[in-house]
Protein backbone atom coordinates (compact mmCIF):
# COMPACT_ATOMS: atom_id res chain seq x y z
CA UNK A 1 0.00 0.00 0.00
CA UNK A 2 1.07 3.59 -0.44
CA UNK A 3 2.45 4.82 2.87
CA UNK A 4 -0.23 6.28 5.16
CA UNK A 5 -0.04 7.19 8.83
CA UNK A 6 -2.42 5.61 11.31
CA UNK A 7 -3.89 9.05 11.93
CA UNK A 8 -4.60 9.46 8.20
CA UNK A 9 -6.16 6.00 7.98
CA UNK A 10 -8.37 6.67 11.01
CA UNK A 11 -9.60 9.88 9.43
CA UNK A 12 -10.31 8.20 6.07
CA UNK A 13 -12.29 5.32 7.60
CA UNK A 14 -13.99 7.38 10.31
CA UNK A 15 -12.40 5.30 13.08
CA UNK A 16 -11.09 5.89 16.58
CA UNK A 17 -7.49 5.15 17.54
CA UNK A 18 -6.79 2.95 20.58
CA UNK A 19 -3.49 2.03 22.24
CA UNK A 20 -1.50 3.91 19.59
CA UNK A 21 1.42 5.79 21.21
CA UNK A 22 2.36 7.56 17.98
CA UNK A 23 -0.43 8.12 15.38
CA UNK A 24 2.17 9.35 12.87
CA UNK A 25 3.54 5.81 12.48
CA UNK A 26 2.96 4.70 8.89
CA UNK A 27 1.53 1.57 7.33
CA UNK A 28 3.99 0.74 4.57
CA UNK A 29 3.09 -2.89 3.91
CA UNK A 30 -0.05 -4.63 2.67
CA UNK A 31 -3.47 -4.74 4.29
CA UNK A 32 -4.22 -8.37 5.17
CA UNK A 33 -7.15 -10.28 6.63
CA UNK A 34 -5.28 -13.55 7.23
CA UNK A 35 -3.16 -13.30 10.37
CA UNK A 36 -0.59 -15.63 8.80
CA UNK A 37 0.12 -12.99 6.14
CA UNK A 38 0.85 -10.21 8.63
CA UNK A 39 4.39 -8.84 8.43
CA UNK A 40 6.46 -5.71 8.96
CA UNK A 41 4.54 -2.55 8.13
CA UNK A 42 1.19 -4.27 7.49
CA UNK A 43 -2.33 -3.45 8.66
CA UNK A 44 -4.45 -6.36 9.86
CA UNK A 45 -8.18 -6.24 9.08
CA UNK A 46 -9.93 -8.24 11.81
CA UNK A 47 -13.15 -9.85 10.64
CA UNK A 48 -15.40 -11.73 13.05
CA UNK A 49 -16.69 -14.83 11.31
CA UNK A 50 -18.93 -17.67 12.40
CA UNK A 51 -16.03 -19.84 13.54
CA UNK A 52 -13.00 -17.55 13.74
CA UNK A 53 -12.72 -14.02 15.12
CA UNK A 54 -9.77 -12.10 13.73
CA UNK A 55 -9.64 -9.92 16.83
CA UNK A 56 -8.33 -12.94 18.75
CA UNK A 57 -5.12 -12.78 16.68
CA UNK A 58 -4.40 -9.11 17.34
CA UNK A 59 -1.41 -9.64 19.62
CA UNK A 60 0.10 -12.23 17.26
CA UNK A 61 -0.08 -10.01 14.18
CA UNK A 62 1.50 -7.06 15.99
CA UNK A 63 4.26 -9.34 17.19
CA UNK A 64 4.75 -10.40 13.55
CA UNK A 65 5.29 -6.78 12.58
CA UNK A 66 1.82 -5.40 11.82
CA UNK A 67 1.57 -1.71 12.63
CA UNK A 68 -2.01 -1.92 13.87
CA UNK A 69 -5.34 -3.74 13.75
CA UNK A 70 -8.43 -2.47 11.93
CA UNK A 71 -11.32 -3.88 13.94
CA UNK A 72 -14.61 -3.26 15.66
CA UNK A 73 -13.34 -3.18 19.25
CA UNK A 74 -10.18 -2.36 21.21
CA UNK A 75 -7.81 -5.34 21.40
CA UNK A 76 -5.02 -4.23 23.75
CA UNK A 77 -2.59 -3.45 20.91
CA UNK A 78 -2.52 -0.52 18.44
CA UNK A 79 -5.90 -0.46 16.72
CA UNK A 80 -8.25 1.67 14.66
CA UNK A 81 -11.79 0.88 15.76
CA UNK A 82 -14.67 1.23 13.29
CA UNK A 83 -18.32 0.22 13.16
CA UNK A 84 -17.84 -2.11 10.18
CA UNK A 85 -14.50 -3.42 8.89
CA UNK A 86 -15.75 -4.13 5.36
CA UNK A 87 -17.07 -0.59 4.95
CA UNK A 88 -13.81 0.80 6.32
CA UNK A 89 -11.77 -1.28 3.87
CA UNK A 90 -13.85 0.06 1.02
CA UNK A 91 -13.36 3.66 2.13
CA UNK A 92 -9.62 3.14 2.46
CA UNK A 93 -9.41 1.52 -0.98
CA UNK A 94 -11.32 4.41 -2.54
CA UNK A 95 -8.92 6.90 -0.93
CA UNK A 96 -5.80 5.03 -2.04
CA UNK A 97 -7.02 4.53 -5.63
CA UNK A 98 -7.70 8.26 -5.95
CA UNK A 99 -4.15 9.02 -4.86
CA UNK A 100 -2.55 6.46 -7.17
CA UNK A 101 -1.22 7.44 -10.58
CA UNK A 102 -2.29 4.04 -11.92
CA UNK A 103 -4.77 3.27 -14.70
CA UNK A 104 -7.52 1.08 -13.28
CA UNK A 105 -8.89 -1.72 -15.49
CA UNK A 106 -11.97 -3.61 -14.29
CA UNK A 107 -13.56 -6.66 -15.86
CA UNK A 108 -16.61 -8.81 -15.34
CA UNK A 109 -18.52 -11.57 -17.10
CA UNK A 110 -20.26 -14.88 -16.51
CA UNK A 111 -17.31 -17.04 -17.56
CA UNK A 112 -13.59 -16.61 -18.10
CA UNK A 113 -13.08 -13.64 -15.77
CA UNK A 114 -10.10 -15.02 -13.90
CA UNK A 115 -8.32 -16.45 -16.93
CA UNK A 116 -8.80 -13.18 -18.83
CA UNK A 117 -7.71 -11.11 -15.85
CA UNK A 118 -4.54 -13.17 -15.66
CA UNK A 119 -3.90 -12.61 -19.39
CA UNK A 120 -4.46 -8.85 -19.10
CA UNK A 121 -2.12 -8.66 -16.14
CA UNK A 122 0.64 -10.55 -17.92
CA UNK A 123 0.32 -8.45 -21.07
CA UNK A 124 0.30 -5.12 -19.20
CA UNK A 125 3.12 -6.00 -16.83
CA UNK A 126 5.33 -6.54 -19.87
CA UNK A 127 4.91 -2.78 -20.32
CA UNK A 128 4.83 -1.39 -16.75
CA UNK A 129 4.40 -2.41 -13.07
CA UNK A 130 0.99 -4.03 -12.70
CA UNK A 131 -1.06 -5.16 -9.69
CA UNK A 132 -3.99 -7.52 -10.22
CA UNK A 133 -6.59 -9.58 -8.39
CA UNK A 134 -5.07 -12.80 -7.03
CA UNK A 135 -7.17 -15.83 -7.93
CA UNK A 136 -10.86 -14.96 -7.79
CA UNK A 137 -10.87 -12.49 -4.89
CA UNK A 138 -13.43 -10.35 -6.69
CA UNK A 139 -15.96 -9.48 -3.99
CA UNK A 140 -16.55 -6.68 -1.48
CA UNK A 141 -13.54 -7.76 0.59
CA UNK A 142 -11.13 -9.20 -1.97
CA UNK A 143 -11.37 -6.24 -4.34
CA UNK A 144 -10.41 -3.55 -1.75
CA UNK A 145 -7.57 -5.74 -0.47
CA UNK A 146 -6.19 -6.00 -4.01
CA UNK A 147 -6.49 -2.26 -4.60
CA UNK A 148 -4.70 -1.61 -1.32
CA UNK A 149 -1.74 -3.76 -2.44
CA UNK A 150 -0.85 -1.19 -5.11
CA UNK A 151 2.13 1.08 -4.47
CA UNK A 152 3.51 4.33 -5.85
CA UNK A 153 5.26 2.34 -8.59
CA UNK A 154 2.05 0.70 -9.83
CA UNK A 155 1.00 1.87 -13.29
CA UNK A 156 -1.82 -0.57 -14.03
CA UNK A 157 -4.34 -1.94 -11.52
CA UNK A 158 -6.40 -4.84 -12.92
CA UNK A 159 -9.45 -5.76 -10.87
CA UNK A 160 -11.87 -8.64 -11.42
CA UNK A 161 -15.43 -7.83 -10.34
CA UNK A 162 -17.96 -10.52 -9.46
CA UNK A 163 -21.67 -10.10 -8.87
CA UNK A 164 -24.34 -12.17 -7.18
CA UNK A 165 -27.08 -9.60 -7.63
CA UNK A 166 -28.12 -6.25 -9.02
CA UNK A 167 -26.07 -3.42 -7.55
CA UNK A 168 -22.98 -5.44 -6.62
CA UNK A 169 -20.80 -4.24 -9.48
CA UNK A 170 -22.06 -0.70 -9.06
CA UNK A 171 -20.84 -0.86 -5.46
CA UNK A 172 -17.42 -2.26 -6.42
CA UNK A 173 -16.96 0.27 -9.22
CA UNK A 174 -17.74 3.06 -6.76
CA UNK A 175 -14.99 1.79 -4.44
CA UNK A 176 -12.44 1.56 -7.24
CA UNK A 177 -13.58 3.69 -10.21
CA UNK A 178 -12.21 2.15 -13.43
CA UNK A 179 -10.97 3.96 -16.51
CA UNK A 180 -11.27 0.86 -18.69
CA UNK A 181 -14.18 -1.54 -18.23
CA UNK A 182 -14.35 -4.95 -19.91
CA UNK A 183 -17.45 -7.15 -20.13
CA UNK A 184 -16.72 -10.65 -21.41
CA UNK A 185 -20.10 -12.37 -21.70
CA UNK A 186 -23.53 -12.94 -20.23
CA UNK A 187 -24.05 -16.63 -19.55
CA UNK A 188 -25.70 -19.06 -17.16
CA UNK A 189 -23.45 -18.71 -14.11
CA UNK A 190 -25.61 -17.87 -11.05
CA UNK A 191 -28.71 -17.73 -13.24
CA UNK A 192 -30.66 -19.33 -10.39
CA UNK A 193 -29.82 -16.37 -8.16
CA UNK A 194 -30.38 -13.66 -10.77
CA UNK A 195 -33.54 -15.09 -12.32
CA UNK A 196 -32.53 -14.86 -15.98
CA UNK A 197 -29.98 -13.63 -18.50
CA UNK A 198 -31.64 -10.23 -18.75
CA UNK A 199 -31.03 -9.69 -15.04
CA UNK A 200 -27.44 -10.90 -15.39
CA UNK A 201 -26.91 -8.45 -18.26
CA UNK A 202 -28.36 -5.66 -16.15
CA UNK A 203 -25.89 -6.43 -13.36
CA UNK A 204 -22.83 -6.83 -15.58
CA UNK A 205 -23.63 -3.64 -17.47
CA UNK A 206 -23.30 -1.63 -14.28
CA UNK A 207 -19.58 -1.66 -15.01
CA UNK A 208 -19.86 0.28 -18.28
CA UNK A 209 -22.32 2.69 -16.68
CA UNK A 210 -19.68 3.53 -14.07
CA UNK A 211 -17.02 4.49 -16.63
CA UNK A 212 -16.02 8.11 -17.26
CA UNK A 213 -16.99 9.67 -20.57
CA UNK A 214 -14.86 9.30 -23.69
CA UNK A 215 -13.75 12.92 -23.25
CA UNK A 216 -12.53 11.98 -19.75
CA UNK A 217 -10.62 8.95 -21.04
CA UNK A 218 -13.14 6.19 -20.33
CA UNK A 219 -13.20 3.06 -22.53
CA UNK A 220 -15.69 0.19 -22.58
CA UNK A 221 -14.33 -3.04 -24.07
CA UNK A 222 -17.25 -5.22 -25.18
CA UNK A 223 -17.71 -8.67 -26.72
CA UNK A 224 -19.18 -8.15 -30.17
CA UNK A 225 -20.18 -11.83 -30.35
CA UNK A 226 -22.50 -11.68 -27.33
CA UNK A 227 -25.75 -9.80 -28.07
CA UNK A 228 -26.33 -8.98 -24.40
CA UNK A 229 -22.85 -7.48 -24.10
CA UNK A 230 -22.95 -5.72 -27.47
CA UNK A 231 -26.14 -3.95 -26.39
CA UNK A 232 -24.29 -2.43 -23.43
CA UNK A 233 -22.70 0.07 -25.80
CA UNK A 234 -25.88 2.13 -25.40
CA UNK A 235 -25.43 2.21 -21.61
CA UNK A 236 -22.10 4.01 -21.44
CA UNK A 237 -20.69 7.48 -22.08
CA UNK A 238 -17.25 5.97 -22.62
CA UNK A 239 -15.53 5.16 -25.89
CA UNK A 240 -16.53 1.67 -27.05
CA UNK A 241 -14.17 -0.89 -28.59
CA UNK A 242 -15.40 -4.33 -29.64
CA UNK A 243 -13.53 -7.63 -29.67
CA UNK A 244 -14.57 -10.99 -31.12
CA UNK A 245 -15.11 -12.85 -34.38
CA UNK A 246 -17.81 -10.47 -35.59
CA UNK A 247 -17.02 -8.34 -38.62
CA UNK A 248 -17.68 -5.23 -36.52
CA UNK A 249 -15.04 -6.20 -33.98
CA UNK A 250 -12.12 -3.78 -33.69
CA UNK A 251 -9.90 -6.54 -32.28
CA UNK A 252 -10.37 -9.95 -33.86
CA UNK A 253 -8.69 -13.25 -34.69
CA UNK A 254 -8.20 -14.89 -38.06
CA UNK A 255 -6.95 -18.34 -39.05
CA UNK A 256 -7.75 -19.81 -35.63
CA UNK A 257 -6.51 -23.36 -35.18
CA UNK A 258 -5.37 -25.65 -32.40
CA UNK A 259 -1.92 -27.18 -32.24
CA UNK A 260 -1.53 -30.93 -31.86
CA UNK A 261 -1.46 -30.39 -28.09
CA UNK A 262 -4.67 -28.33 -28.04
CA UNK A 263 -3.17 -24.85 -27.77
CA UNK A 264 -4.74 -22.06 -29.84
CA UNK A 265 -2.87 -20.27 -32.60
CA UNK A 266 -4.26 -17.33 -34.59
CA UNK A 267 -3.56 -14.08 -36.40
CA UNK A 268 -4.34 -11.14 -34.11
CA UNK A 269 -5.79 -8.02 -35.75
CA UNK A 270 -5.95 -4.70 -33.92
CA UNK A 271 -6.51 -1.14 -35.18
CA UNK A 272 -2.74 -0.65 -34.95
CA UNK A 273 -1.69 -3.75 -36.89
CA UNK A 274 -1.63 -7.54 -36.97
CA UNK A 275 0.63 -10.22 -35.51
CA UNK A 276 0.68 -13.98 -34.94
CA UNK A 277 -0.09 -15.59 -31.56
CA UNK A 278 0.45 -19.15 -30.36
CA UNK A 279 -0.71 -19.54 -26.78
CA UNK A 280 0.64 -21.72 -23.99
CA UNK A 281 -2.88 -22.16 -22.59
CA UNK A 282 -5.16 -25.01 -23.65
CA UNK A 283 -8.48 -24.77 -25.45
CA UNK A 284 -10.01 -22.66 -28.20
CA UNK A 285 -12.08 -20.72 -25.66
CA UNK A 286 -8.91 -18.84 -24.69
CA UNK A 287 -8.97 -17.10 -28.08
CA UNK A 288 -11.87 -14.91 -26.93
CA UNK A 289 -10.10 -14.27 -23.62
CA UNK A 290 -6.94 -13.31 -25.50
CA UNK A 291 -8.84 -10.94 -27.78
CA UNK A 292 -10.36 -9.24 -24.74
CA UNK A 293 -6.90 -8.81 -23.22
CA UNK A 294 -5.55 -7.55 -26.54
CA UNK A 295 -8.31 -4.96 -26.81
CA UNK A 296 -7.51 -3.62 -23.35
CA UNK A 297 -3.78 -3.53 -24.09
CA UNK A 298 -4.36 -1.78 -27.42
CA UNK A 299 -6.37 0.93 -25.71
CA UNK A 300 -3.52 1.38 -23.22
CA UNK A 301 -0.97 2.00 -25.93
CA UNK A 302 0.57 -1.37 -26.78
CA UNK A 303 1.32 -2.36 -30.38
CA UNK A 304 0.01 -5.54 -32.02
CA UNK A 305 3.50 -7.06 -31.95
CA UNK A 306 3.97 -6.28 -28.24
CA UNK A 307 0.58 -7.75 -27.42
CA UNK A 308 1.19 -10.89 -29.49
CA UNK A 309 4.53 -11.59 -27.82
CA UNK A 310 3.03 -11.16 -24.36
CA UNK A 311 0.01 -13.36 -25.14
CA UNK A 312 2.27 -16.07 -26.55
CA UNK A 313 4.34 -16.06 -23.38
CA UNK A 314 1.44 -15.89 -20.91
CA UNK A 315 0.68 -18.88 -18.71
CA UNK A 316 -1.92 -19.82 -16.13
CA UNK A 317 -1.53 -17.85 -12.89
CA UNK A 318 -4.51 -19.19 -10.92
CA UNK A 319 -4.87 -22.69 -9.48
CA UNK A 320 -7.12 -25.41 -10.84
CA UNK A 321 -7.98 -23.64 -14.09
CA UNK A 322 -7.01 -25.90 -16.98
CA UNK A 323 -3.86 -26.94 -15.10
CA UNK A 324 -2.27 -29.52 -17.37
CA UNK A 325 0.18 -32.00 -15.85
CA UNK A 326 1.61 -35.10 -17.49
CA UNK A 327 2.43 -37.97 -15.17
CA UNK A 328 5.62 -39.99 -15.65
CA UNK A 329 3.53 -42.80 -17.16
CA UNK A 330 2.15 -40.49 -19.88
CA UNK A 331 -1.31 -39.93 -18.36
CA UNK A 332 -2.28 -36.25 -18.70
CA UNK A 333 -4.37 -34.69 -15.92
CA UNK A 334 -6.32 -31.51 -16.73
CA UNK A 335 -7.38 -29.97 -13.42
CA UNK A 336 -10.12 -27.42 -14.14
CA UNK A 337 -11.90 -28.04 -10.85
CA UNK A 338 -11.97 -24.51 -9.44
CA UNK A 339 -15.51 -23.83 -10.67
CA UNK A 340 -17.99 -24.68 -13.40
CA UNK A 341 -20.94 -23.29 -15.30
CA UNK A 342 -22.48 -24.45 -18.58
CA UNK A 343 -20.28 -22.21 -20.73
CA UNK A 344 -17.01 -23.15 -19.04
CA UNK A 345 -18.00 -26.83 -18.95
CA UNK A 346 -18.57 -26.87 -22.70
CA UNK A 347 -15.29 -25.06 -23.31
CA UNK A 348 -13.39 -27.54 -21.15
CA UNK A 349 -14.93 -30.53 -22.92
CA UNK A 350 -13.98 -29.12 -26.31
CA UNK A 351 -10.45 -28.54 -25.05
CA UNK A 352 -10.32 -32.15 -23.84
CA UNK A 353 -11.43 -33.39 -27.25
CA UNK A 354 -8.73 -31.31 -28.95
CA UNK A 355 -6.00 -32.45 -26.56
CA UNK A 356 -7.02 -36.09 -26.77
CA UNK A 357 -6.88 -36.71 -30.50
CA UNK A 358 -5.70 -40.28 -30.95
CA UNK A 359 -5.82 -40.91 -27.19
CA UNK A 360 -8.43 -42.10 -24.70
CA UNK A 361 -10.21 -39.22 -23.01
CA UNK A 362 -11.95 -39.12 -19.62
CA UNK A 363 -14.32 -36.40 -18.41
CA UNK A 364 -14.70 -36.52 -14.62
CA UNK A 365 -17.54 -34.08 -14.06
CA UNK A 366 -19.68 -32.94 -11.14
CA UNK A 367 -22.44 -30.55 -10.25
CA UNK A 368 -22.75 -27.06 -11.73
CA UNK A 369 -24.24 -24.99 -8.91
CA UNK A 370 -26.70 -22.08 -8.81
CA UNK A 371 -28.53 -22.86 -12.06
CA UNK A 372 -32.02 -22.80 -10.56
CA UNK A 373 -34.73 -24.07 -12.88
CA UNK A 374 -32.14 -24.52 -15.67
CA UNK A 375 -30.17 -27.16 -13.74
CA UNK A 376 -31.73 -30.29 -15.24
CA UNK A 377 -31.54 -29.07 -18.83
CA UNK A 378 -28.00 -27.76 -18.50
CA UNK A 379 -26.59 -30.92 -16.89
CA UNK A 380 -28.39 -33.05 -19.47
CA UNK A 381 -26.88 -30.92 -22.27
CA UNK A 382 -23.34 -31.29 -20.92
CA UNK A 383 -23.74 -35.07 -20.76
CA UNK A 384 -24.95 -35.08 -24.36
CA UNK A 385 -22.05 -32.89 -25.48
CA UNK A 386 -19.53 -35.31 -23.98
CA UNK A 387 -20.95 -38.04 -26.24
CA UNK A 388 -21.01 -35.78 -29.32
CA UNK A 389 -17.36 -34.93 -28.77
CA UNK A 390 -16.53 -38.64 -28.58
CA UNK A 391 -15.17 -38.44 -25.04
CA UNK A 392 -14.11 -42.00 -24.32
CA UNK A 393 -15.67 -42.13 -20.86
CA UNK A 394 -17.79 -39.77 -18.78
CA UNK A 395 -17.51 -40.22 -15.02
CA UNK A 396 -20.34 -38.27 -13.36
CA UNK A 397 -19.54 -37.69 -9.68
CA UNK A 398 -22.05 -36.94 -6.92
CA UNK A 399 -25.79 -36.81 -6.41
CA UNK A 400 -28.79 -35.69 -8.42
CA UNK A 401 -27.01 -33.31 -10.82
CA UNK A 402 -24.38 -35.93 -11.63
CA UNK A 403 -27.15 -38.40 -12.39
CA UNK A 404 -28.55 -35.86 -14.85
CA UNK A 405 -25.12 -35.62 -16.53
CA UNK A 406 -25.03 -39.38 -16.94
CA UNK A 407 -28.65 -39.47 -18.13
CA UNK A 408 -27.86 -36.90 -20.82
CA UNK A 409 -25.00 -39.06 -22.05
CA UNK A 410 -27.25 -42.12 -22.02
CA UNK A 411 -30.00 -40.37 -23.98
CA UNK A 412 -27.45 -39.19 -26.56
CA UNK A 413 -26.41 -42.77 -27.22
CA UNK A 414 -23.93 -43.71 -24.49
CA UNK A 415 -25.51 -47.06 -23.66
CA UNK A 416 -22.48 -49.18 -22.92
CA UNK A 417 -19.51 -48.41 -20.70
CA UNK A 418 -18.93 -44.94 -22.11
CA UNK A 419 -20.50 -43.27 -19.08
CA UNK A 420 -20.84 -44.08 -15.41
CA UNK A 421 -22.31 -42.42 -12.33
CA UNK A 422 -20.31 -42.74 -9.09
CA UNK A 423 -21.25 -41.55 -5.62
CA UNK A 424 -18.29 -39.42 -4.63
CA UNK A 425 -14.73 -38.31 -5.35
CA UNK A 426 -13.15 -41.38 -3.77
CA UNK A 427 -15.23 -43.68 -5.93
CA UNK A 428 -14.06 -41.76 -8.99
CA UNK A 429 -10.43 -42.07 -7.90
CA UNK A 430 -10.81 -45.82 -7.33
CA UNK A 431 -12.35 -46.28 -10.78
CA UNK A 432 -9.69 -44.25 -12.55
CA UNK A 433 -6.82 -45.93 -10.71
CA UNK A 434 -8.05 -49.30 -11.91
CA UNK A 435 -8.74 -48.33 -15.51
CA UNK A 436 -6.32 -45.57 -16.60
CA UNK A 437 -3.74 -46.49 -19.21
CA UNK A 438 -0.57 -44.66 -20.26
CA UNK A 439 -1.41 -41.89 -22.71
CA UNK A 440 -4.95 -41.23 -21.41
CA UNK A 441 -6.14 -37.63 -20.91
CA UNK A 442 -8.33 -36.88 -17.88
CA UNK A 443 -10.38 -33.70 -17.40
CA UNK A 444 -11.64 -32.96 -13.87
CA UNK A 445 -14.27 -30.23 -13.54
CA UNK A 446 -17.18 -29.20 -11.29
CA UNK A 447 -18.39 -26.29 -9.21
CA UNK A 448 -16.12 -25.29 -6.35
CA UNK A 449 -18.42 -26.76 -3.71
CA UNK A 450 -17.91 -30.28 -5.09
CA UNK A 451 -14.16 -30.26 -4.38
CA UNK A 452 -13.13 -32.41 -7.35
CA UNK A 453 -9.60 -31.01 -7.21
CA UNK A 454 -9.04 -33.87 -4.75
CA UNK A 455 -9.54 -36.30 -7.64
CA UNK A 456 -6.89 -34.58 -9.74
CA UNK A 457 -4.48 -34.48 -6.81
CA UNK A 458 -5.02 -38.15 -6.00
CA UNK A 459 -4.40 -39.13 -9.62
CA UNK A 460 -1.18 -37.10 -9.73
CA UNK A 461 0.01 -38.74 -6.53
CA UNK A 462 -0.87 -42.15 -7.96
CA UNK A 463 1.23 -41.42 -11.03
CA UNK A 464 4.16 -40.44 -8.87
CA UNK A 465 3.84 -43.74 -7.02
CA UNK A 466 3.58 -45.72 -10.25
CA UNK A 467 0.00 -46.82 -9.66
CA UNK A 468 -1.42 -47.21 -13.14
CA UNK A 469 -2.93 -50.09 -15.03
CA UNK A 470 -0.70 -51.59 -17.73
CA UNK A 471 -3.67 -52.64 -19.85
Amino acid sequence: MIALSLAEIAEVVGGQTHDIPDPSVQVTGPVVRDSREAGPGSLFAAFAGERVDGHDYAAAVVEAGAVAVLGTRPVGVPAIVVDDVQTALGALARHVVRRLGATLVALTGSAGKTSTKDLIAQVLRSKAPTVFTPGSLNNEIGLPLTALSATEETRFLVLEMGARGIGHIRYLADLTPPKVGLVLNVGSAHIGEFGGREQIAQAKGELVEALPSEAEGGTAVLNADDPYVRAMAARTKAKVIFFGESGEADVRAENVRLTDTGQPSFRLHTPSGASDVTMRLYGEHHVSNALAAAAVAHELGMSADEIAVALSEAGSLSRWRMEVTERPDGVTIVNDAYNANPESMRAALRALAAMGKGRRTWAVLGKMAELGDEALAEHDAVGRLAVRLNVSKLVAVGGREAAWLQLGAYNEGSWGEESVHVSDAQAAVDLLRSELRPGDVVLVKASRSVGLESVAQALLESGAEGEVSAR
